[in-house]
């Protein structure tokens, strides 16, 4: 028998189908080991990892080592990323294989599948390297720094070394949109009648150079914009006519393809990466985690025969697209695996992007859209105030649809960012020629504030700053959501008071919640992988980096709610009855104070009645708690003196008879 380890269940009932009888298929069901869960788990001067089995994973291993027993040879065929190379390293040493065959394929097609068999390897350790390098570095900076985090400010909170950059991006983009101040500028648009078509062109007044530069560049003088929109006659200064193309864009990548699933099919990062697993797994689409925005080129005649079939024209010759920088490009993007299926997935979010994906990679190889375009440049016939004045227009008219019959645009953006064009029919025109205009308007414009992220523009720019890897995106996503450092609101990214807290203490003192550093780091990673940097040396750079920045936090950090009586951070608790505020130092300190608005209110002053103690003579409290395991009676106000006094109640006053 032989038997292949693959990651994921859902792979089993394909692959069996595709093998046949004298195999079988067994799953690790993602990770068997990972990190101690209540400590680091790995300590310098070595930074050797120490690894134990998940809960899962101790039933997986037994399970597996039963097959083991009865197998002639074992394939690992794990997944075709760092994830799934250490995940076959970590089988590989759970089951003690001496000779394992190391197996991938980017999708599951008997070709593919029986072309992998034929090519085995051994395990790639440069790339284990990586991904243990990976989540070394995350459980360093989780575990040194968190707690001291959660000291300083009072509160439980998590540092991350991909996640903290991410939620201080959202956090910057929300203030700038507080600090943004609206500034109200105008402008003038002239509209035209074409007596032959019956339609109306348009043409914008230009304010630059003239009237305004780029250091101040709004116009704001309201009367003469609107002296300018009563222009009655222009002259043309000048007529262009041409012809413009639109290329289509790449087929997708793990980051497009979930921009697109956001924008187009309003599915988060993790809906999306569920449903492409899903496609996978199901052999309907290649795999899904990928850098490369090229397909591949055995897939060039599978797309011309649906070109062919759709009426479609090919491009003149076969597209290539540039790769983001670092990009790792191991395997092709993200296409269908039988291209003439039109319709696959067992679910409507599966079928839905399975459309988006298989029309997007057709798309990719078609033709250019091209454009009639005409450009021209007006000029009042008579100067406004003394000063002459010019306007254009530019008009572009679809003269063949190329790649667009089949996809109407750019998914990855949202229609704000990637507006159609208005319609603006500019005629035939020769320079000298005068035109009467029809009407003028002014137009009053408002500058905005940026937008904030959605979870399609944050995934692109966390791409375009080299933040985490596009597999990781989702997951980066789920965390700052669920942990409450961002919430969502219409589809919009909002920074909680939570993530604002965590950005400004460790904005300045720490330098993995810098763009910069985090980049740096996934450089070196890929460097790792690449057997150009060693992991230790990675390793230890990032914990002496972090030890000194902790060093210099311990010494010059002062708590932000300071404990009124010991100088000790307090800490916000949630209780029964809601939040209050507890000194660190507890059981040493037992101070408490209620809870304002999120920040450590003040005590209530003790009501001291006009009773007296009878041993030390200061004035009495009545103490009282209602409900089960409640209280009524009177104690001295002098008790932290070590007046330790009590009386009973007895019709509302003190029962001195009855001192305790």
């Amino acid at each position: 028998m032989k038997l292949m380890i693959i990651e994921s269940p859902g792979k089993i009932a394909k692959l069996s189908a595709i093998l046949g009888d004298g195999w079988k298929i067994a799953a690790s069901v993602g990770h068997v080991r990972d990190l101690p869960h209540k400590e680091m788990g790995v300590e310098a001067p070595d930074f050797k990892p120490t690894y134990e089995l998940t809960e899962r994973g101790s039933d997986v291993v037994a399970r597996l080592k039963g097959l083991v027993k009865n197998a002639d040879t074992v394939y690992l065929a794990t997944d075709p990323d760092r994830e799934g190379e250490s995940i076959s390293w970590h089988l590989q040493q759970c089951l003690k294989l001496s000779n394992p065959q190391r197996v991938t394929f980017n999708e599951i097609t008997a070709n593919a599948v029986k072309t992998a068999l034929l090519q085995p390897r051994s395990i790639d350790v440069q790339r284990v390297a990586a991904q243990e390098a990976r989540r070394v570095l995350d459980r360093l900076v989780g575990y040194m720094v968190s707690p001291e985090l959660s000291r300083q400010s009072g509160e439980r909170l998590s540092a991350g070394r991909v996640q903290s950059p991410a939620v201080r991006l959202v956090v910057e983009r929300e203030r700038q949109i507080r600090a943004f101040k609206v500034t109200n500028h105008f402008g003038a648009m002239l509209f035209f009648a074409d007596a032959k078509t019956e339609s109306e062109w348009s043409a914008e007044w230009l304010t630059k150079p003239d009237f305004v530069t780029d250091d101040n560049p709004y116009f704001m003088d309201r009367a003469f914009a609107a002296a300018v929109a009563q222009v009655g006659a222009v002259v043309v200064k000048s007529f262009n006519e041409g012809e413009a193309k639109r290329s289509p864009p790449p087929p997708f990548t793990t980051s497009t393809m979930q921009q697109a699933a956001s924008v187009a099919l309003g599915l988060n990062p993790k809906a999306a990466m569920e449903a492409a697993q899903k496609l996978y797994e199901q052999g309907h689409i290649t795999y899904h985690r990928t850098d490369n925005p090229n397909v591949s080129d055995d897939s060039l005649g599978d797309i011309y025969a649906v070109a062919v079939k759709l009426g479609l024209d090919m491009a003149e010759s076969p597209r290539k697209f540039k790769a983001p920088e670092g990009a790792q490009v191991g395997h092709p993007a993200i296409t269908p695996t039988h291209w003439d299926v039109e319709e696959a997935g067992e679910t409507e979010q599966q079928r839905a992007l399975y459309k988006l994906i298989r029309l997007r990679a057709i798309a990719c190889q078609l033709a250019d859209a091209r454009y009639a375009v005409r450009t021209v440049r007006l000029q009042g016939a008579q100067p406004v105030d003394g000063k002459n004045v010019e306007f254009e227009a530019k008009g572009r008219t679809l003269t063949y649809s190329g790649w667009l019959k089949l996809v109407a645009g750019d998914q990855t953006e949202d229609e704000g960012e990637d507006a159609k064009e208005p319609a603006n029919p500019v005629p035939l025109l020769e320079a000298g020629q005068r035109l009467d205009v029809a009407h003028g308007k002014l137009l009053e414009k408002k500058t905005k504030p940026p937008p904030r992220f959605t979870e399609a523009t944050l995934v692109k720019k966390l791409e375009s700053e080299g933040i985490g890897r596009p597999a990781t995106y989702a997951a980066i996503m789920d965390n700052i959501v669920s942990r409450a450092y961002v919430r969502v609101e219409k589809k919009y990214l909002v920074p909680t008071p939570t993530g604002e807290l965590v950005v400004d203490a460790l904005v300045g003192k720490f330098g993995f919640i810098d763009l910069g550093f985090t980049r740096e780091v996934e450089e070196d990673l890929d460097r790792i992988a690449q057997g150009q940097a060693a992991y230790r040396g990675v390793i230890r750079k990032v914990h002496e980096q972090l030890q000194r920045e902790l060093a210099t936090m311990e010494v010059s950090a002062t708590p932000k709610h300071p404990c009124p009586e010991c100088g000790k951070p307090l800490r916000r608790i949630k209780g029964k009855s809601g939040h209050f505020w507890g000194c660190s130092g507890h059981p040493d300190c037992s101070v408490t104070l209620p809870d304002e608005g999120g920040k450590p209110g003040q005590r209530k002053p003790q009501e001291v009645s006009a009773f007296a103690c009878a041993k030390c003579g200061k004035p009495l409290i009545h103490r009282t708690k209602p409900g089960k395991g409640g209280y009524d009676f009177w104690g001295c106000s002098g008790f932290k003196e070590g007046c330790k006094a009590t009386y009973e109640n007895k019709n509302g006053k003190p029962d001195f008879d009855k001192a305790k």
